[in-house]
């Protein structure tokens, strides 16, 4: 990138020293008619909030702002009729002061946006994430710290590189991201990253919000609003046939919520386009963005996405439409799911092939099993087959019938010949032995 002949990031310095001066960012109106002036204009702030779609009436609604500082934007949103937890990653003696002045009523915590999950802070209708992103070391995450927090839609806005600052005009709508290791970015030592707008959109679809809107770009950032669902949108067309829902790691229904995992769905639409754009998966009623659809050799039509952020443990229904059509009917996924067998036995077995019982043929390959007390997430990841006493590779688990009997089967090519022990088992709990011959 080129440089500028002259640092327009100079204002920044500018808006420092006022600060460092007068001790207040935001500026404020107060009960008996005073003001204070803060750097922020009040008619500055007024304009920053009202780029996003917030109703007037906030009655019933949570509100996280994170970041609050001085926290206009906090005492805005209760003012609303809004409940607010308002966050900073330092207790701001301003904040307290200017709490007591209007007499609020907002929750103010110390907290780290890296901390904020719904297990410290619980779910919001609305969260404020407003001129924090370009301060962040890992502002992906902090992201999808965001979005794992928000029902219905997150305020965004940051700092945005744009052809001021060096780039050109072909480069502004690529996803660029500048990092400043030192205090290059207006002298301080806490500005990181400076994405592109186009950048911007990307990281906050990335991190699991369903739709990112571009609502504002001003001369000194953007503002997204992101929503955790999809638009409603008329569904005339057949639905698609979702044929399955599988982690691709463990090729299983299971996922982990504090890991960086994926849903990948075998899918059937035809004579439907179908691409990134036009295909809408979404777990329950999260909305996710595909990072891939396309036909892969013996698989089918794949579609790949980010499990969504903020699930609540347990079993959650994954669903995808194409573009005009309805929805397909769901497939399970267990998430977080923590389960126990308090007893397993074999209740049959036989070749997965030729269906004869207790003798298994090595050429045709497969060993059926028959079931009782696995849980209802086993699958082929957390399910163990061993002949004996080598762990065999387990290729299918049925889903269980009225005795809660499952079918298992199991491939055998690395099975030797002879009479074997067969114990199937689910964390710690294994069956007895069951005797199976199995036959060159």
């Amino acid at each position: 990138m080129s440089s500028p002949s002259t640092d327009p990031l100079d204002y920044i310095r500018e808006w420092r020293s006022k600060f460092l001066k007068g001790g207040w960012w935001h500026s404020f109106e107060l009960p008996d008619g005073s003001s204070i002036e803060g750097v922020s204009a009040l008619a500055s702030q007024k304009m920053r909030i009202a780029q996003f779609p917030i109703p007037a009436d906030l009655t019933g609604k949570r509100v996280l702002d994170i970041g609050a500082w001085d926290g206009w934007f906090s005492f805005e949103m209760e003012r609303r009729g809004a409940e607010v937890l308002a966050i900073d990653r330092f207790d701001n003696p301003r904040f307290r002061e200017i709490h007591k002045l209007l007499g609020s009523r907002v929750e103010y915590r110390q907290l780290e946006v890296y901390d904020v999950n719904p297990a410290t802070v619980g779910y919001f209708d609305i969260v404020l994430f407003m001129g924090v992103l370009y301060h962040l070391r890992h502002p992906l995450l902090a992201l999808e710290r965001v979005c794992s927090v928000t029902r219905e839609m997150a305020a965004v806005e940051s700092f945005i590189l744009t052809p001021e600052h060096g780039i050109s005009q072909a480069q502004d709508s690529v996803n660029l991201m500048q990092f400043f290791e030192d205090d290059d970015f207006g002298g301080q030592v806490d500005n990181w990253f400076a994405p592109t707008a186009s950048c911007m959109h990307a990281l906050c679809r990335s991190a699991g919000f369903a739709r990112v809107d571009l609502s504002n770009r001003h001369p000194y950032g953007a503002a997204m609003t992101c929503w955790r669902t999809w638009a409603d949108l008329p569904g005339m067309l057949p639905a698609p046939d979702l044929l399955a829902a599988i982690n691709p790691d463990t090729h299983g229904v299971n996922f982990t919520s504090k890991k960086d995992e994926y849903v990948t769905c075998r899918i059937s639409a035809p004579g439907v386009t179908l691409t990134r754009d036009s295909v809408f998966p979404q777990v329950d009623a999260y909305g996710v963005r595909p990072v891939f659809v396309g036909d892969v050799a013996g698989a089918g039509c794949l579609v790949h996405f980010k499990l969504p952020p903020g699930l609540t443990p347990g079993w959650h229904e994954v669903r995808l439409r194409t573009a005009g059509s309805q929805s397909s009917e769901p497939q399970p996924i267990a998430v977080d799911f923590v389960s126990h067998a308090r007893q397993l036995t074999i209740t049959g077995a036989c070749d997965g092939v030729s269906w004869t019982p207790s003798r298994v043929s090595l050429s045709n390959g497969f060993l059926s099993l028959w079931v009782e007390g696995l849980p209802e997430n086993a699958d082929v990841a957390n399910v163990r087959v061993d002949v004996g006493g080598q762990r065999q590779v387990v290729h299918f688990v049925g889903a269980q019938d009225a005795r809660n009997v499952r079918q298992v089967n199991v491939l055998t090519q690395s099975c030797r010949p002879g009479t074997q022990d067969v114990v199937i088992a689910f964390a710690d709990v294994h069956s007895p032995a069951v005797a199976i011959e199995f036959a060159p």
